[in-house]
């Protein structure tokens, strides 16, 4: 295998030669500041998975170093991710109890499948399916999995005990009829933590520039926010004894020591049950982390290989299920924040999962008193940025269909649930396609001026010829679409008794598949028995490559192929000019 083939498949030998010191100490500080982020993150994601809190800090140390070595993005940070662990929770509420030994194995398993799948569509190279779930529904999706996500924290916000639901109003209606049962010292608590995050997140910067620091440190300090809510309260609830005088809910122990090495259970029922859940996180996860990684790239004019992002996030996926995690993907804040911070090549993803592996195995200790108040208030400034209003304004003023998807996913995730409400979004999405290719544009056309330029008749003041009508075809022809196109054309012929010769422009048309060359070849025989011939002008090469080893032309007709449309107009101008005479 040659060097350049093997560096496609491990990224990691193309920037690895060049690595300098000016690059190390980017990265350095890149993965200390993604590490002080994800450790609270982590764990709240895994709180919002049903999962123990250490299970979120699992997840962020192998994944980290898999997608390190296999990743084509140099700023990409991979982890627990807000809408992933939504939807893990979602599916594993479905097949186990929420704390018991089943459901944390259900979660490992799921990050096998997910993996799983991920590797085996990037081996087979096919990163292009994503592109089936389009940006509006994707939109839709992620704005009501914010809402769903928000309101699923309620529980930690008031201290009360909200029975887990994916309907937002079953559990607005819960807490307001249970709003009496309020634990006042956890509100406080979450109050607190939304200020500080809020502070850090929109003011901090400004007001550290002001007093002078550097533009990068006051960057730097101002994501800190989680940390430093964390420590705040943490000592709030250790100082105050507010779990035991509150009643305020903490994280309490957390296992020290490095995750164990574990092997997913195969068990055939439970992968049958959580096979179609699997198949939709990776699809998810996959296409929010190419998202942000291309994003990103594009920045530093560097280039995403999806098909290798597929291998990498496998290999992450699977990683995390042999060392105690549940699914990952990159995250997009967290991603922004490894890229903002100065990270040059995917070695700070490497440097962060060493650093969460310090704190896993020396300071979990200090994370007792940890309210998860606190997690919750993270958690939903983290998915507060999903919800997506401009997106749909956009496609309402453009394209109201889109903004149909767009609507329609949004309220199917909230009405039907996660899983359910992206297979209906993508699956109307791909309807409205199949609508909208299925009635093909097409115009009819005449010469401009004395120019060689043909356009629409009802945008541009034209010459037209009575007895030729030539028409452009805005679309490639395939089975949907070529009963509505031979009837089009027909009933235009029968509109027009005087026409002898049909052109069809193909210059838009760039692929017919056998059902569409099968309607032309009976659509030129019709018009021959009603006295019009039919050409074609300007059609593709790769079109006419197709054709041609069907014998297409000759079926057509010798010399009814024109390489432009004025070529065809003047020909057939002409021969009929020379009948007349």
């Amino acid at each position: 295998m040659s060097a350049a083939r093997l560096a496609r498949f491990l990224p990691i030998l193309d920037w690895l030669p060049g690595y300098d010191r000016q690059m190390a100490a980017g990265d350095g500080i890149a993965g200390l500041i993604v590490a002080i982020m994800l450790v609270p993150q982590g764990m709240a994601y895994a709180l919002l998975a049903g999962l123990p809190p250490e299970v979120g800090l699992y997840a962020s140390i192998v994944p980290l170093v898999f997608y390190g070595l296999l990743g084509s993005s140099r700023a990409l940070a991979v982890g627990p991710v807000a809408i992933v662990s939504l939807m893990v929770a979602t599916t594993l509420g479905e097949v186990a109890e929420t704390g018991t030994s089943g459901y944390l194995a259900g979660a490992v398993l799921l990050a096998f499948l997910s993996g799983a799948i991920l590797l085996a569509m990037g081996l087979a190279r096919l990163g292009f399916l994503v592109n089936f779930l389009s940006h509006p529904v994707i939109s839709g999706f992620s704005s009501a999995a914010a809402l769903v996500i928000g309101f699923s924290q309620l529980k930690h916000l008031l201290g009360i005990d909200i029975p887990r639901s994916h309907l937002i109003t079953e559990t607005i209606a819960h807490a307001v009829s249970h709003i009496g049962q309020v634990n006042i010292a956890t509100f406080a608590l979450a109050i607190t933590s939304f200020a500080i995050l809020l502070i850090f997140k929109g003011r901090l910067a400004a007001w550290l520039k002001a007093i002078g620091l550097g533009e990068a440190v006051a960057g730097a300090l101002a994501k800190s926010g989680p940390l430093v809510a964390v420590l705040a309260t943490t000592l709030a609830v250790w100082l105050l004894g507010l779990n035991e005088s509150a009643g305020v809910r903490i994280v309490a122990d957390i296992p020290a020591g490095l995750p164990p090495l574990t092997l997913p259970g195969l068990d055939m029922d439970l992968v049958q049950a959580l096979l179609p859940s699997a198949v939709l996180i990776a699809l998810v996860g996959f296409l929010e982390s190419v998202s942000v990684a291309k994003s990103l790239a594009s920045k530093r004019r560097q280039k995403i290989d999806a098909d290798q992002e597929l291998i990498a996030l496998g290999a992450a996926n699977i990683g995390a299920s042999l060392t105690g995690g549940y699914p990952v993907t990159g995250g997009f804040s967290r991603s922004l924040v490894n890229f903002t911070a100065g990270a040059v090549t995917p070695l700070a993803s490497i440097i962060t999962a060493g650093l969460i592996a310090l704190t896993v195995v020396f300071f979990t200790p200090l994370l007792y008193f940890l309210p998860q108040a606190t997690l919750a208030a993270i958690i939903i400034v983290a998915v507060a940025n999903l919800i997506d209003i401009d997106t749909l304004r956009e496609a309402w003023v453009y394209n109201k269909a889109d903004a149909a998807s767009l609507i329609a996913t949004f309220g199917a995730v909230l009405a039907l649930g996660i899983e359910i409400g992206i297979v209906a979004g993508a699956g109307l999405s791909i309807a409205l396609y199949l609508w909208r290719t299925s009635r093909p544009h097409m115009a009819v056309v005449g010469r401009v001026g004395e120019t060689e330029h043909f356009r629409n008749v009802l945008r541009h003041e034209v010459r037209t010829h009575p007895e030729i009508l030539i028409v452009r075809v805005d679309e490639s022809l395939y089975f949907a679409n070529t009963a509505y196109l031979e009837d089009a054309l027909l009933a235009r012929v029968a509109d027009h008794p005087r026409i002898k010769h049909l052109v069809l422009i193909m210059s838009a048309v760039n692929f017919i598949d056998a059902s569409a060359l099968e309607t032309l070849e009976t659509l030129a025989e019709r018009l021959r028995d009603a006295g019009v011939t039919l050409h074609l002008a300007e059609v593709k090469g790769p079109v006419m490559d197709r054709l041609n080893r069907v014998a297409f032309e000759e079926t057509l007709g010798a010399g009814r192929v024109y390489l432009s449309t004025h070529e065809a107009m003047t020909d057939l101008a002409g021969q009929l000019s020379i009948r007349a005479a």
